[in-house]
């Protein structure tokens, strides 16, 4: 581990940062720490980045997996370790807090064709494959105290069902549903719900969270057959990608290697088990598929190692063994 510790330690500052905190378990006022945040910060892809967001929502969303799309920036953002106090977030937590629905998620803009059950206009709404992320991104800048956001988590706690969460949406937005029976789950929506509510300290041990994780590895058990909504988890699940955007077996690992009661579930322990064979001969992981809109990032390319994918990867399989 400390060839590949000292390696992912000459990365990039929020490599640097992550490492230190998620894999050597180092305190956020440690000296080391506090340098490599002050890098992170100062670095120009973050600085850019941040420029980026202060046009929050930005240009509207019309499919989920648009990589570059705020919604996506601002999630990454999360992930490095920003945080509300940052003065650079401000303006850009003042504008997403700012339109939140009478349901209680949190909106962006979007624009649905009539075709699909929308109305074809450029409108302020929400649905449940991306109201979770924005509030993944505002209870990991440290808002959980905030009662918006308290709100929002409990509206998408509460759309549970006995079989995860379904595809819901704004009823504003009428008849619209992703292409699958609206009996079944959404793998994405648990996916990204399960991701928000793992940084929430109420609900992290709910039901609602023990029956998401439940159907996840469920999907997983029965891949073979069963491929609700588009979402299967075959060749394409298994590739390594990131920033973790879509459904994919880096970020599904990420997610539920948060979640204490799986660690020594057989069907999560099989993905492990698929994860640790990407390694090379040092333990490092090489991007396998990218994000066009992310080409000037480690994981923009599938020559060499990534240390953020590496990280990511490591991070999981320590929450896992821990």
């Amino acid at each position: 581990m400390n060839d590949l510790t000292n390696w992912l330690l000459e990365g990039p500052p929020w490599v640097q940062h992550r490492t230190r905190l998620d894999l050597l378990g180092q305190s956020e006022e440690d000296t080391e720490v506090i340098a490599a945040r002050k890098a992170m910060l100062a670095h120009p892809q973050v600085k850019s980045l941040l420029e980026e967001l202060t046009e929050w929502p930005g240009h509207v969303l019309k499919r989920h997996n648009d990589a570059k799309h705020l919604i996506h920036k601002l999630t990454f953002l999360a992930d490095l370790g920003l945080k509300a106090s940052d003065p650079a977030l401000e303006p850009i937590l003042e504008r997403i807090l700012a339109h939140q629905s009478p349901d209680g998620a949190f909106e962006i803009t979007v624009n649905i064709p009539t075709r699909f059950g929308g109305s074809g206009e450029d409108e302020w709404q929400w649905m449940l494959c991306d109201a979770p992320s924005t509030l993944y991104a505002l209870l990991k800048f440290g808002l959980e105290d905030d009662a918006r956001v308290q709100t929002a988590a409990s509206h998408l706690g509460s759309l549970i069902r006995d079989n995860g969460w379904p595809c819901a949406a704004a009823s504003g937005l009428g008849k619209f549903r992703g292409p699958g029976r609206k009996d079944d789950p959404c793998p994405y929506a648990n996916l990204v719900t399960l991701k928000a509510l793992a940084q929430s300290k109420e609900w992290r041990e709910s039901e609602a969270c023990k029956v998401g994780t439940e159907t996840i590895l469920s999907l997983w058990e029965e891949r073979k057959g069963r491929k609700p909504y588009l979402f299967g988890m075959g060749t394409d699940y298994a590739k390594l990608k990131a920033p973790l955007i879509w459904y994919d077996i880096l970020h599904v690992l990420d997610a539920l290697s948060q979640f204490h009661w799986l660690r020594d579930d057989p069907r999560l322990q099989e993905m492990v088990s698929l994860l640790k064979a990407k390694a090379d001969e040092d333990d490092r992981y090489t991007p396998e598929s990218i994000w066009m809109a992310w080409k000037g990032w480690d994981f923009g390319q599938k020559k060499e190692p990534s240390r953020w994918i590496t990280l990511i990867a490591k991070r999981a399989i320590q929450r896992l063994s821990d």
